[in-house]
C-alpha cells in the first residue's frame, strides 16, 4: 500500500521539520509550504491526502485557506495553532477543519491524530466504516451512507467528513446513548482528554445545518452526564 503524503503548512521552519522528522518516521511522505498560496498550490498539483495547516502564515492564513479548500476538497485538515481559545477552535471546525491542535503540542499526538484522521476518511471513502443499511433514515432525515450524502425533507445538507461520522453513528442506532469519548472513539480510534470541547463544537455545527433547535433538539438529543443520541421516529 502506498504511504499517504502530508502537507504541512507552516512558516516557523523549525516546527515544520519537527513534523516533517515524525511524521516521516511514522511512514509518511510530507510536502511543505512557507505560506497559504503556497500550500493551495501544492494542495492542486500533489493532491495530498491530508493537510496541517497554521492559521498566522503570510500571504494567506489559515482560515482563509481552510475556507477555500473546502470550496472544491473533503481532505482532512488538522490545524495547528497557537490560538487556543474556544472562539478560535469553533471558527476551525466551523468553516470546515477536521481537527484543532493548540501550540505548544506534542509531536506524537499529532502523528496519532493525522493517523486518526487518515483512518476516518480511508474508511469513509471505501464504505467501510458503515457495514448495516445503505440508507439510514430517523424522521424527516435520510442518511445515504454509500454516496455520504445528508437529506432532510430531499434536500441536501452539505456535512464535513467528521460531521457526518457522527451523524451516522447516532443514526445507526437512534434510542441508544452514545458517550463523547464513545463517539470519538469509534470515529477516530482514539480519544484524547481535550476532544470533549470539539465534540460539543462539532455537534453544534451538526444541529444549525439540521434546522434542529439547541434548547428543544428534535434530531440529536443531549443525555445530560452521559452524551448524545438521536431518537426513534
Amino acid at each position: 500500500m502506498m504511504a499517504y503524503t502530508i502537507l504541512i503548512a507552516e512558516d516557523d521552519t523549525d516546527i515544520q521539520e519537527v513534523l516533517r522528522l515524525y511524521l516521516e518516521n511514522a511512514g509518511f511522505n510530507v510536502i511543505a509550504a512557507l505560506n497559504g498560496r503556497q500550500a493551495y498550490e501544492l494542495l492542486s498539483s500533489e493532491k495530498p491526502d491530508l493537510a496541517i495547516f497554521d492559521i498566522m502564515m503570510p500571504e494567506l492564513n489559515g482560515f482563509e485557506l481552510t475556507k477555500r479548500v473546502r470550496v472544491t476538497s473533503s481532505i482532512p485538515i488538522i490545524i495547528l495553532s497557537a490560538m487556543n481559545s474556544d472562539s478560535d477552535k469553533i471558527l476551525g471546525l466551523d468553516i470546515g477543519a477536521d481537527d484543532y491542535i493548540t501550540k505548544p503540542f506534542n509531536p506524537l499526538e499529532v502523528v496519532a491524530r493525522v493517523q486518526s484522521n487518515l483512518r476516518r476518511k480511508y474508511k469513509l471513502d471505501s464504505g467501510g466504516a458503515d457495514a448495516g443499511s445503505e440508507v439510514l433514515t430517523v424522521g424527516e432525515l435520510r442518511l445515504d451512507t454509500i454516496k455520504f450524502l445528508l437529506y432532510k425533507n430531499e434536500e441536501e445538507i452539505q456535512l464535513t467528513p467528521t460531521e457526518f461520522k457522527i451523524l451516522s453513528t447516532l443514526m445507526e442506532k437512534p434510542g441508544r446513548v452514545f458517550t463523547k469519548a464513545q463517539i470519538y472513539e469509534r470515529i477516530n480510534g482514539e480519544y484524547f482528554e481535550n476532544d470533549d470541547n470539539t465534540m460539543m463544537v462539532h455537534i453544534s455545527k451538526l444541529r444549525e445545518k439540521l434546522g434542529d433547535d439547541s434548547k428543544n433538539p428534535t434530531y440529536l438529543k443531549t443525555v445530560r452526564g452521559l452524551g448524545y443520541k438521536t431518537e426513534k421516529k
